[in-house]
């Protein structure tokens, strides 16, 4: 389904309704409790703009330029679509976008992204938890890690028509990493369905990794044994490896991952450990050393 104008929910008729919830709510953050006061107003973060985040876009799939993505994903079709969930799993299934939201609901929450290049955004999804999902299907003993697999549309996506990526597109987690209660499958951003060129109908965002690890317009989830190789590192194995989070003192082999440009500002700010979200998630790399892990 095409997203028209029209049917986009006004940024300022978004914030007056998180003001009215606020108000309503006290003290409490809409979405799972404790999550969203890292970001958005309550940690004194506030969104990007609609127009950020729907014309600023990473997705190869279309092109490389991010300026041109949105306008390049006009003609993809999001609807009829189905996610299965496969592998070792005791009840694999395939599910619809309906279903999915029927299912599992829909909370809103406010997350940094922040991308390998340097930029980042802070953006107001809406989405439900990974874990409720492969929770589901039941993972059984042998499943390990997650592997995630975007749609391969090359008559509509120009940019799988090259050979910069190995398509379909693919990422994973460790299976503790997309139990976590932060990462979420994503349906909607600032009240409204997902734009295509944000990765409708439904992508991953896990906030304490770059944004590439975030796959977008995603048609099958795994569960396997062994670790999967992602699109980008095979494409680039010195430059992205398998857990891909977001840290300060690990540079890029092009550019220093230190500082950041947020998305309207001019001036840059340093790069928080884990995007920011350190103190939620740090213990899921205990021991592990991060400058070879990375």
């Amino acid at each position: 389904m095409k997203i028209r104008p029209s049917e986009i929910t006004p940024e300022r008729v978004w914030r007056e309704r998180r003001h009215l919830l606020r108000g309503a709510l006290g003290t409490a953050v809409i979405g799972t409790a404790g999550l969203g006061r890292t970001v958005g107003a309550e940690g004194g973060e506030t969104p990007s703009t609609l127009e950020q985040i729907s014309r600023y876009n990473n997705y190869y799939e279309f092109s490389s330029n991010k300026e041109v993505v949105w306008k390049l994903a006009e003609e993809f079709r999001p609807s009829p679509w189905t996610l299965s969930i496969e592998g070792e799993v005791d009840k694999p299934r395939t599910w619809t976008v309906d279903e999915l939201s029927t299912r599992f609901g829909a909370e809103d929450r406010v997350y940094r992204l922040r991308c390998v290049e340097g930029w980042s955004m802070v953006i107001p999804w809406r989405g439900f938890p990974l874990a409720a999902l492969l929770k589901a299907s039941q993972p059984n003993s042998r499943a390990k890690f997650v592997e995630f697999t975007s749609v391969l549309r090359p008559q509509e996506m120009i940019g799988q028509r090259q050979g910069a990526l190995r398509w379909p597109y693919t990422e994973g987690l460790r299976i503790d990493e997309a139990m976590h209660p932060l990462a979420l499958m994503v349906t909607g951003l600032y009240g409204m369905p997902l734009p295509t060129q944000n990765g409708a109908p439904l992508r991953l965002a896990v906030p304490w990794k770059y944004g590439f690890k975030s796959i977008k317009a995603v048609t099958r989830i795994r569960l396997v044994e062994a670790a999967p190789v992602s699109s980008w590192m095979q494409s680039a194995p010195s430059e992205y490896g398998f857990y891909a989070n977001v840290n300060p003192d690990v540079a890029h082999p092009r550019w220093t991952q230190r500082r950041e440009v947020r998305i309207g500002e001019l001036s840059k700010r340093a790069t928080l450990p884990f995007n920011g979200y350190a103190a939620q998630v740090a213990s899921l790399y205990s021991g592990m050393d991060l400058q070879r892990y990375f």
